[in-house]
């Protein structure tokens, strides 16, 4: 039987009664089917969630901040107690290893319970005017929210959006990619059981042309918030531009690890290739070029290529296994294609980028060394495990290179010196920078990109802003 769709907190068939196939990446068969929203399901849900909200008058939107904080407190225990069933299904439905789908649902109970205990402590203010009496600023929830999530850590990223905008008071409607739809289902599920209002609950899979496009377009829609490729985060300006809908953006990523001479060469060609090939490299913040300085450009590679070369890839239930299989045998063929490409360019393939033998969408992580950053292998998002290793003189190539990308998401900053660590970061053009590490995300922090990698901040308390109108009101004396 297909899983079915949710609206209104309630499982149900897709309106036209329709299914999609959900492959495993790791043996290329259907693991299951799910039911297709469409135009009409987008309607239902978004009057569903016009209706509970009530122009701010509905129920979770009036219920106190402090009774929001402790059902998100309970989403978090509820995830806790099932990581097995989340971990697993991450891990077959994404081709995430075991162990990092451990993780990432630990961490995804570490957002709601961060944000349980946010709820009560976004306020606002009182201000003080010239004129007699009393101007307060009140935080008041923006209203139905379309959560937009893509297949690459569909679990975490949905966290990430749905635990602030509830803390808010805003109904959500989530729309997790077609590659990756259960553990959003899973979660809807779990929504409610914890004590979110059914009515607060809708989760739409489908097809990101009709579902998305009909969510981003529909006035009715108050908040967008969309993880993707910066393409599709300009097609949703686009469509969302006439009726001016909050819009956040969280899209594509060329980062930059800069590897000083001065820096821990061996910690940092350690570190360093599992912050590219984690998720075999399909993840925006993926330091995909490695900029070496030019001193120690060759004991870093071969360091580098030797960790790379000792990455277990295999089956995602193998808790032995680092490395995963791709999402798609089309994501796994971009991949390839790009190597071709770099050959052509004149780059050199140092290791990997073989297709492993037998059943699903397995690749050897690539290292490819002597890259020009004019190459498209350097410029252009690839979204697999595939990096661009380049040499660089001195402080002020490296954070030209660095520099010259159309994206600005995250990087990482390798030097010994303290002073040169404050300079560069201060130079780089990134949103998320991480020194002497290559960790990009803590959900207490503000996560986002400059330039092509979007628009407004994830995380942190910033977070609450973008689910929240600002209204200033004066009580005259």
């Amino acid at each position: 039987m297909a899983e079915q769709l949710i609206i209104g907190g309630v499982r149900r068939e897709a309106s036209d009664g329709a299914t999609f196939d959900v492959t495993e990446p790791a043996t290329g068969q259907v693991l299951t089917q799910v039911a297709k929203a469409g135009p009409a399901d987008v309607d239902a849900a978004l009057v569903a969630a016009h209706a509970a909200f009530a122009d701010g008058r509905g129920t979770w939107a009036r219920t106190n901040a402090t009774a929001r904080g402790r059902v998100l407190h309970r989403v978090a225990e509820l995830l806790r107690e099932r990581e097995d069933l989340f971990a697993t299904t991450e891990a077959r439905g994404a081709g995430h290893p075991i162990g990092d789908a451990r993780w990432e649902v630990g961490a995804a109970a570490g957002t709601f319970e961060y944000y349980a205990g946010a709820a009560n402590k976004h306020f606002g203010q009182v201000v003080p005017v010239q004129d007699a009496g009393l101007d307060v600023v009140l935080r008041e929830p923006v209203g139905p929210v379309a959560l937009i999530v893509p297949w690459n850590f569909p679990l975490l990223i949905a966290c990430w959006k749905l635990a602030p905008a509830l803390a808010c008071g805003n109904p959500v409607i989530l729309k997790p990619a077609s590659l990756t739809p259960l553990t959003a289902l899973l979660l809807g599920d779990l929504l409610v059981e914890a004590g979110v209002p059914e009515d607060q609950v809708h989760v739409l899979p489908g097809p990101g042309g009709i579902v998305g496009d009909a969510l981003v377009a529909d006035p009715r829609t108050a908040k967008i918030s969309f993880t993707g490729e910066t393409t599709t985060g300009a097609s949703i300006l686009k469509a969302s531009a006439d009726h001016i809908a909050r819009v956040s953006l969280e899209l594509g990523g060329k980062s930059a690890a800069v590897v000083f001479a001065d820096a821990d060469i061996a910690a940092a060609a350690a570190d360093t290739p599992m912050a590219v090939f984690g998720n075999a490299g399909q993840d925006c913040c993926a330091r995909s070029r490695v900029l070496v300085e030019r001193p120690v450009y060759d004991e870093f590679l071969a360091a580098f290529t030797a960790t790379t070369e000792a990455i277990a890839v295999g089956d995602p239930l193998d808790t032995s296994t680092e490395m995963g299989p791709m999402i798609s045998a089309g994501q796994r063929q971009t991949s390839l294609d790009y190597l071709e490409v770099g050959a052509a360019e004149g780059a050199r393939l140092v290791c990997g980028g073989e297709v492993l033998d037998g059943p699903g969408f397995f690749l050897r992580p690539a290292v490819v060394a002597d890259v020009d950053n004019s190459m498209r292998i350097a410029r252009e998002e690839i979204f697999g495990p595939v990096v661009s290793v380049i040499p660089f003189d001195g402080e002020d190539e490296a954070i030209t290179i660095a520099n010259d990308s159309p994206y600005g998401l995250s990087g990482s900053l390798w030097t010994g010196s303290a002073t040169r660590a404050i300079r560069v970061a201060r130079s780089l053009r990134t949103g998320t920078l991480s020194v002497n590490t290559n960790r990009s995300v803590r959900f207490e922090a503000p996560f986002g990109g400059y330039k092509r990698s979007g628009l407004g901040r994830e995380l942190g308390m910033g977070a609450m802003d973008a689910y929240t109108e600002v209204k200033n009101v004066f009580f005259s004396e």
